[in-house]
């Protein structure tokens, strides 16, 4: 696997992920009508420190199903959405349509963006959970985050913990059940072949197609990564379960960063 997600994880991606987020969400009209409701929900606790987002341009990179950059354009952000699956932006896109919130999608790999993908014009990159861990080079996304970013612009990232993705594992599906113990290598640099996560919402078991390559890194190599890419991090905010006060109590889960284009 070299700097660039893998054919694997291209093929697993353009593999029923459409039929997936309609068992998940329902119908793009009917995720529509849910995230219209409540746009500034589906963003979370980055809102807390962006601000208004209105007029704003915004690249959400590997935006997959488009969920989140609907619900910025709802907001009133000016959204372009770069994902290497062709069934993600059909999904989108027709969310975006039963929104009546328009979005660009460009089908590309985030590290060979097309030359139509304007650099040093975003106010912001956008880049939400489970998406650090298709790349195996940091610095070289991170580059790509700056070099789309105008001077001033922010880099807004929202991502599970480390601690939890490659130290804990879980059991148990109520607070008085769950059990927590420590398994996981924090400092394992190896790539890892797991089952794609949009696979539990299929219709299908088919092994082959349905596996991704990963590697998983720590909340240092994240950091050190970003602080090196012309960008100065202004907020580092480690997180609890936010679904719940007491489930998975004391464990982080989440973690959002901020950082500005220098």
């Amino acid at each position: 696997m070299g700097l660039e997600p893998s054919d694997q994880n291209k093929q697993s991606w353009n593999s029923g992920a459409y039929r997936a987020w309609t068992n998940r969400f329902g119908t793009p009209s009917e995720a529509a009508v849910r995230i219209k409701r409540d746009p500034a929900k589906r963003i979370g606790k980055a809102l807390d420190y962006t601000g208004d987002v209105k007029d704003k341009k915004i690249a959400n990179l590997l935006g997959s199903n488009g969920t989140k950059a609907v619900a910025l354009a709802l907001l009133g952000a000016i959204v372009t959405v770069v994902d290497f699956s062709t069934e993600n932006e059909k999904y989108a896109l027709e969310l975006a349509e039963a929104a009546d919130a328009p979005i660009r999608y460009v089908v590309s790999d985030v590290l060979q963006l097309p030359a139509d993908v304007p650099r040093g014009s975003f106010d912001m990159v956008y880049m939400e959970h489970g998406i650090l861990h298709y790349f195996t080079d940091l610095n070289v996304l991170f580059h790509v985050v700056s070099t789309l970013l105008r001077p001033g612009g922010l880099l807004v990232l929202q991502d599970f913990h480390p601690v939890t993705t490659k130290l804990i594992t879980s059991k148990g599906s109520t607070a008085n059940t769950r059990k927590h113990k420590v398994t996981g290598d924090y400092f394992d640099a190896s790539i890892e072949e797991k089952v794609i996560s949009f696979s539990k919402f299929g219709d299908d078991c088919n092994a082959n197609v349905r596996k991704v390559l990963l590697r998983r890194w720590t909340l240092g190599e994240i950091i050190t990564s970003i602080a090196s890419s012309n960008l100065t991090i202004r907020l580092l905010e480690e997180l609890p379960n936010q679904s719940s006060d007491d489930f998975d109590k004391g464990i982080p889960k989440t973690f959002t960063l901020l950082a500005e284009k220098l």
